[in-house]
């Protein structure tokens, strides 16, 4: 997934798709991995429990652009950073 403009609104961020579709996430937390930036993304309008993890790719003045952690092991340490950073919302 990247993202062609985001915005963020009470910790809602809209990021589009490659299809040209927004979908809607909540913003959990900014991680930064071996030099890296991810984002940790709760789906805002489903019921799962399960985080969405980007990596930061490109950023200009207007836009970032994010793409899907495809790394198993980098994705774990991402998520186990957060869950460090964040033990009240992993529960």
């Amino acid at each position: 997934m990247s993202d062609t403009n985001e915005n963020t609104l009470d910790n809602v961020v809209k990021l589009t798709d490659q299809d040209g579709n927004d979908v809607y996430f909540e913003l959990l937390d900014f991680v930064e991995y071996q030099e890296q930036a991810y984002i940790v993304l709760l789906p805002a309008d489903e019921e799962s429990e399960e985080v969405v993890i980007l990596q930061q790719i490109g950023e200009d003045e207007e836009n970032e652009e994010y793409a899907p952690v495809t790394d198993e092991e980098v994705a774990q340490a991402v998520f186990a950073l957060f869950r460090e950073r964040n033990p009240d919302l992993c529960e």
